[in-house]
């Protein structure tokens, strides 16, 4: 940030070359990204890849000697860094406010165990390599604590953008990556000891960064619990939109400094703060008002990555840095596995949680910057070990699509279908999502005593289908086998109610294509998705836009003095006239 004020301050004025490299941030975020995004090629790599062609190891290398090359490249990737850490912060305050505080207590045991099970071993194993090719013990420790983290920002935004953060493979990654959030400021404590060599108290260091952590996180928890929610209708009677908006920037942003201060790493804080909100009513509110703030911050994020990569180096070394990064990845994919099978779950979800979280993160290059800058780590060392970093996160995307695929063909995150006891079950509905709109289905649906079995991919879901005294299996309704296990062929219909446009048309084609005959009803956003949803053979769609926008209709009329029936023979009509466009 002291970056910007120093370009901006002096010549009273923005710097001609912060100007050119915004302008170049620009051009990638809206046009090479986009053109990629038509490629097929996903978000995340899109702005590597741009970040590595515009950086100063290509195109920045090249403006030396064709200065017009210069209006297309970065001058100071450095400049972007703050833009980049309020990205990360904002991922991870949207990821707090989808989440409770209860369901973060659900993931203690993930948090503790598989991080750090994940986090000691995979440090240890790097360690071990490193000193293994000759490195003395403190470097060797710095490199094995850079590495053994992963990346919270491409992890995340990569589950987010699939709308699986919320999922039980986004469970067990977030967990492991929060761990290794804690674990970065003493992980930077060390890097300090191992520069000094000298006998001081480590012991005495970590105890006092433990304490002020601790005070650090019940400041917020009380600030959170106490003032934020007054503060935020008082915002909202006062300004509407533009207080909120400013406020829940000093939300993000407070507890950050907060927790930085206190030497716990920027993205904890957010983490908390978005906690915090997500209790209060203004949750839905912040999530959109924040999203296309995130989104761009996130690129120069992933850009500022692609930067890093130094190609000099990655050519003259290639054979041994793709060595160190096939086993950097195959040592990370082991351990990580093992971690979330003894602590997160099944053999589906570790194998996918394990194939995410084996390349390293972003805190990789603060450690290695902090270990250079205190001369605790010579320079060769340092570079490669970024090389491998970078190149891994490039990898990330790839390996989370991999890991996807295995999963899926190992039966994903839904439960054993043979363990489904329903031979007894027939004429029930199979009802496909426990979510708001699948538990008011079942509860109407069960006061005329119609026998239902709810799938849903989220165990928290079934659970509550359970309590609510329901036949009901952690499963995908879009497999086949899944549907043979639930007695499709024995059911009377089957009711789509998730909110995913793409889930819902493979459920239809799924059930059809299992059993042509059944009577499918389907849940849409709007009129397309409603004529996609048609299309995959669903008999009855209802679309939410056009039910909501009637339901509206009707409440006016009413008010404007309409009687009962006359309001219901014109929300007939307008009905059918709508169901005909649509």
């Amino acid at each position: 940030m002291e970056q910007i004020i120093e370009n901006t301050t002096a010549g009273h004025g923005p710097s001609p070359t912060l100007i050119k490299d915004l302008l170049v941030f620009l051009i990638a975020a809206g046009i090479l990204v986009p053109a990629m995004r038509w490629l097929k090629v996903p978000a995340v790599i899109g702005f590597i890849l741009a970040g590595l062609a515009l950086g100063p190891f290509a195109l920045g290398r090249l403006a030396q000697d064709t200065p017009v090359l210069e209006f297309f490249s970065i001058s100071s990737a450095e400049a972007a860094l703050p833009f980049a850490e309020l990205g990360v912060l904002f991922l991870l305050f949207l990821l707090g406010v989808e989440f409770s505080f209860e369901k973060l207590w659900a993931l203690r045991r993930v948090v503790l165990g598989a991080g750090g099970l994940q986090s000691a071993l995979s440090a240890v194993a790097i360690a071990g390599v490193a000193i293994a090719v000759g490195l003395d013990l403190p470097i060797a420790m710095i490199l094995g604590l850079a590495l053994a983290l992963s990346s919270t920002a491409i992890v995340m935004q990569l589950l987010v953008e699939e709308k699986r953060a919320a999922q039980p493979v986004g469970r067990a990654a977030l967990g492991v990556l929060l761990f290794q959030d804690i674990l970065v400021a003493p992980i930077l404590i060390f890097v300090g000891f191992a520069a000094l060599k000298t006998d001081a108290n480590m012991a005495g260091v970590l105890l006092d960064a433990l304490v002020r952590g601790f005070i650090a996180l019940v400041i917020i928890w009380a600030i959170g619990n106490y003032l934020l929610g007054s503060v935020f209708r008082l915002a909202a009677a006062s300004g509407g939109r533009d207080f909120l908006m400013a406020l829940t920037l000093l939300t993000v942003v407070g507890a950050a400094a907060i927790t930085y201060s206190a030497g716990l790493s920027l993205a904890l804080g957010a983490f908390l703060a978005g906690l915090l909100v997500g209790e209060t009513e203004f949750k839905h509110q912040t999530e959109v008002d924040l999203e296309p703030f995130k989104g761009l911050l996130l690129g120069l994020f992933f850009i500022t990555v692609g930067m890093s990569l130094n190609l000099p180096v990655i050519a003259a070394q290639f054979g041994w840095i793709m060595l160190a990064l096939t086993a950097l990845v195959a040592v990370k994919v082991v351990i990580a596995y093992a971690a979330c099978r003894l602590f997160a779950g099944s053999h589906p979800l570790s194998l996918e949680a394990a194939l995410l979280l084996a390349p390293a993160g972003e805190f990789a290059f603060v450690i290695l910057t902090a270990a250079r800058a205190a001369d605790a780590i010579p320079e060769a060392p340092a570079v490669f070990a970024s090389a491998v970093a970078g190149l891994s996160m490039l990898l990330t995307p790839l390996l989370g699509q991999l890991g996807r695929r295995l999963a899926h063909r190992r039966g994903g995150e839904s439960g054993l279908p043979q363990q489904m006891d329903l031979e007894h079950l027939t004429g029930h509905v199979i009802l496909a999502g426990y979510g708001r709109v699948g538990q008011s289905v079942a509860r109407l649906l069960a006061d005329e005593e119609a026998a239902i079995l709810a799938l849903d991919r989220e165990p928290d879901k079934i659970r509550i289908a359970r309590k609510d005294g329901l036949h009901a299996y952690v499963g995908d309704a879009a497999r086949a086998e899944f549907l043979n296990a639930s007695g499709i062929a024995r059911a009377a219909m089957l009711i789509v109610t998730v909110d995913d446009p793409e889930r819902a048309e493979a459920m239809v084609r799924a059930a059809l294509a299992v059993r042509p005959d059944l009577t499918v009803l389907a849940r849409a956003h709007d009129g397309e998705h409603m004529a996609r949803l048609t299309e995959a053979g669903a008999n009855h769609v209802v679309p939410e836009a056009i039910e909501s926008g009637l339901q509206m209709v009707q409440f006016a009329l009413e008010v404007f003095g309409y009687d009962t029936e006359t309001v219901r023979d014109r929300i007939a009509q307008a009905r059918d006239e709508e169901y005909r466009k649509a």
